[in-house]
């Protein structure tokens, strides 16, 4: 309990009230460390590679990431999968490395570390910032002290084509909306000193029909009434980094685009951090049509406003070519450096590198910080009508519930892409039903449709079994049958986070409910009108 308590007290207030972002000594001492580094030093704080893996160098060989931190050739590392490797490599990089600059430790800290909270889509529904906000501290709590200094979140993509898989990312289709949001999170996260990150800036959400990494066609009206504003915002609340977008935007790519990256981010809102690429989005360059090579890549993302490299390989291997060739010029390559040193010093790595060890007990889980998460939690939920005054079920009255539904029973919490999540436990409705009910009524389940045997979700292994031999006219059979013997039904469905639907990478052709839920919910309507419908989603649905 001693180190947890001395971290928190340890811990600098990122941004406090009225504070500028970043101090005069900041400046300096960022200046003159500059003055000290060597080119490939430079280049080595702007890049990113991902913890526990390894490269490849120009000659072919494999290159550990801690070679490369101990070389001075890496400046961040994210997604290490525990503590004790995160403190070893930021060892590694202050006592072997020879200037001695610490790493800065990132991490997807999407909608919980530890402590699980409601996706940032259900959070707009709470219509509570406050208490977004207390979500974000709780996670900046946790991650801080388990070693991680940046979390690349909020993401503030306003989203309007509900095909589009990363909805469930964000805080919705309105501007205002993702603003005020996305500031309570750059409030709660730096407040306990984790760097936050604005995503993806800017447009993604605007993909053509709704597809994950394509091509967006923005006006310049539109880019400001709409997508603009919440990253305008999320930079006056002091957030200290912003990633750039996959998507072009109008034919010029995020990635490579001077007028947001740099006439408006660094030169309109004069915002002092740095800009991190997305994963592997300076080498999509090539894919998308405006570089030849990743040395084109390198020079076009760069000289755009990108001063970090996520997971490329283009900056480590090209940058100091294009600078001794005159394309990317000496004077911005060691702006690039300072701003990444600044925010080193901002958080106070140099004074205070490591982090303490804690008992997990101490830093995970806490009474306060559940409390919040269930708070949220129904706060989130949304109730769209209640004909008939079905809710809520009177247990002295409903003597047996039909639960009816795949999502019943599926494990989703694991998270995915961007927002994968370690849960100590998860309760799925089925079991939480069941145990409000104890005692009162009988609960009896059929699974009523087929949407995902395997159980797992983006690589997570969750160990459940939903194989399944009944056909889909024998499920329906056997949930209407269900629903007759009730007093009461329950139907949980929705998406699964599976199967092409509401996650990263994966987007839908249509809005409506798959799996022939539409007919699951008929025939459960027509055997008893004492039924609720919960609707478990990432984005929208259409329902008849």
């Amino acid at each position: 309990m001693k180190n947890s308590i001395f971290t928190v007290l340890a811990a600098l207030v990122l941004y406090p009230a009225g504070a500028q972002p970043v101090t005069p000594q900041d400046r300096r001492r960022a200046a003159e460390l500059v003055e000290r580094m060597t080119l490939d030093e430079k280049i080595g704080q702007l890049v990113q590679q991902r913890g526990g893996g390894a490269v490849t160098g120009p000659d072919k060989t494999e290159l550990s990431v801690e070679r490369l931190v101990r070389e001075g050739r890496c400046g961040s590392v994210f997604n290490i999968k525990s503590f004790e490797e995160t403190e070893r490599l930021q060892r590694i990089a202050v006592e072997e490395s020879r200037l001695g600059i610490p790493l800065l430790i990132g991490a997807d800290v999407i909608h919980g570390f530890r402590t699980t909270y409601p996706i940032s889509l259900a959070q707009a529904c709470s219509w509570n910032p406050a208490l977004v906000k207390q979500a974000a501290e709780v996670a900046a709590q946790e991650a801080r002290m388990s070693g991680v200094e940046w979390t690349f979140s909020p993401m503030i993509d306003v989203a309007r084509d509900g095909r589009w898989g990363r909805v469930s990312e964000g805080y919705g289709e309105d501007p205002y909306a993702n603003a005020v949001y996305g500031v309570a999170a750059v409030e709660g996260y730096q407040g306990d000193n984790l760097a936050a990150c604005l995503k993806h800036f800017v447009g993604y959400g605007a993909s053509e029909a709704g597809r994950d990494y394509v091509y967006t066609e923005i006006s310049r009206q539109t880019l400001w009434d709409t997508y603009m504003p919440p990253y305008q915002a999320g930079i006056e609340a002091g957030a200290a980094t912003v990633m750039s977008c996959f998507n072009d935007i109008s034919g010029t790519p995020g990635t490579a685009n001077p007028y947001i990256l740099t006439e408006v981010l660094k030169e309109r809102w004069a915002h002092d951090g740095f800009v991190v690429s997305d994963w592997a989005a300076i080498e999509q360059l090539r894919s998308q049509g405006v570089a030849a090579d990743r040395k084109e890549a390198a020079e076009k993302a760069f000289n755009a406003g990108v001063e970090m490299d996520m997971m490329n390989r283009c900056y480590d291997a090209h940058l100091a070519a294009l600078v001794r060739e005159g394309k990317v010029s000496q004077e911005k390559l060691d702006e690039a450096v300072r701003r990444v040193l600044r925010l080193k010093f901002r958080l106070g790595l140099f004074e205070r590198p490591y982090t303490p060890e804690s008992e997990e007990t101490d830093r995970f889980l806490l009474p306060a910080s559940l409390a919040v998460a269930e708070r949220l939690a129904e706060e989130s939920m949304v109730l769209l009508k209640n004909e008939g005054g079905v809710l809520p079920i009177d247990l002295g009255r409903a003597k047996t519930i039909a639960v009816v539904g795949e999502n019943a029973i599926k494990m989703m919490t694991v998270g995915g892409g961007s927002s994968s999540l370690k849960v100590r436990h998860e309760y799925t409705p089925l079991e939480g039903i069941r145990a409000a009910a104890a005692g009162k009524a009988e609960v009896i389940y059929e699974r009523g449709y087929v949407g995902d045997v395997t159980g797992d979700y983006n690589g997570v292994k969750t160990g459940q079994d939903l194989s399944e031999s009944r056909s889909e006219a024998q499920l329906i059979a056997d949930a209407a049958a269900a629903a007759r013997k009730a007093d009461a039904v329950i139907f949980v469905g929705g998406l699964n986070k599976s199967n092409h639907q509401d996650c990263e990478g994966d987007d839908r052709l249509q809005y409506g409910l798959p799996y022939a839920q539409d007919k699951v919910i008929g025939a459960l309507a027509e055997a008893n009108p004492n039924l609720a419908v919960v609707i478990v989603s990432g984005n929208a649905v259409a329902m008849p």
